[in-house]
């Protein structure tokens, strides 16, 4: 079994995150990740305090173990719900698009651990400064909002500019991209794409169809000229949304156009106007499985990789 400062940190029996997706990751994903072994996280992203406490609950009646809330500090919500963690005392909060060091006493106080999520060196570092217990490092692979480094470049110097733990994410999703990520000096890995197709997982159908069909080139990104990069499959809609794009539009036509995308992906599997967020490794998603044989697939596949790597791949030494 792979036991690292995170897991010790965090009481894991695996160095495993749950990505925080929106929509996408909901009590049910988060709980039953966390049953597996890993820790399972709530998406808040913009929904109201109320909705992300509700979920908070529902995913306390469904495990003892610990997990987490990633808050989407640009949502309007955010003080509201950085407030509801520190209420429901919640093992670990992740955090994006944004600087939480304004909760970060509020967080402490009540001995939650705080991992935000980083693109750049130079933003890992302000993290700890702030006093972040951990950070996920995200390479432009992954789905959804993404940076500008590939995860092989962005992780090793992450690992080297700062002292605390560090989470790998972004192309991620079978033993090879694990054992990849410690390799690179990671204390634990963060999937989202492949718990898109979790059996617990609300994803429609559909979305998750598209990601078991989905190919090495399958996807696309949109947003950048807004300064909102999204990797997403690539679909009627999202084609149109890069073609719009390189006309220039003004940028509240093309953000009124994207807007609720990615809950009709999501909820209704709208392939005409949807957003299916999905990273690069969707080609690595074969199937729908439950969060635990993705937990033990992943995990159990890596240690035994690590056993053999030598031998399994040809490799000499000396």
């Amino acid at each position: 079994m792979l036991q690292t400062k995170i897991t010790d940190m965090l009481g894991l029996k695996h160095p495993l995150f749950q990505g925080g997706m929106a929509w996408v990751a909901d009590a049910k994903l988060a709980a039953a990740v966390s049953n597996a072994g890993g820790l399972g996280l709530i998406g808040a992203a913009a929904a109201p305090a109320d909705v992300v406490e509700q979920m908070i609950l529902e995913a306390k009646s469904l495990t003892d173990k610990p997990f987490g809330v990633n808050v989407m500090l640009m949502s309007p919500y955010a003080a509201e719900v950085a407030q509801v963690c520190a209420k429901q005392r919640v093992a670990v909060v992740t955090t994006g698009a944004g600087n939480p060091g304004k909760y970060m006493d509020m967080w402490k106080e009540q001995d939650i651990k705080v991992i935000p999520v980083v693109a750049s060196a130079s933003l890992a570092k302000r993290m700890e400064r702030a006093g972040a217990d951990a950070v996920v490092a995200e390479g432009c692979e992954s789905g959804g909002h993404i940076g500008e480094l590939t995860t092989m470049a962005l992780v090793p110097q992450v690992v080297d500019a700062v002292s605390i733990p560090v989470i790998a994410a972004g192309g991620i999703a079978d033993p090879r991209g694990v054992v990849a990520a410690f390799a690179l000096g990671a204390q634990a890995v963060q999937c989202g794409t492949i718990f898109v197709c979790a059996q617990e997982s609300p994803a429609h159908a559909t979305y998750k169809q598209m990601m078991i069909d989905a190919k090495d080139s399958d996807t696309i990104v949109t947003g950048r000229n807004g300064g909102a990069p999204i990797r997403s499959l690539k679909s009627k809609f999202t084609r149109k949304l890069a073609k719009l794009e390189h006309e220039e539009i003004p940028l509240e036509e093309f953000e009124k156009m994207a807007a609720g995308s990615l809950r009709k992906a999501v909820q209704d599997g709208n392939v005409e106007e949807g957003t299916f967020m999905a990273g690069q490794v969707s080609g690595l998603v074969k199937d729908v499985a439950p969060a635990q044989v993705i937990v033990d697939r992943l995990m159990s596949g890596s240690e035994e990789l690590l056993k053999n790597l030598v031998a399994e791949r040809g490799i000499r030494l000396g």
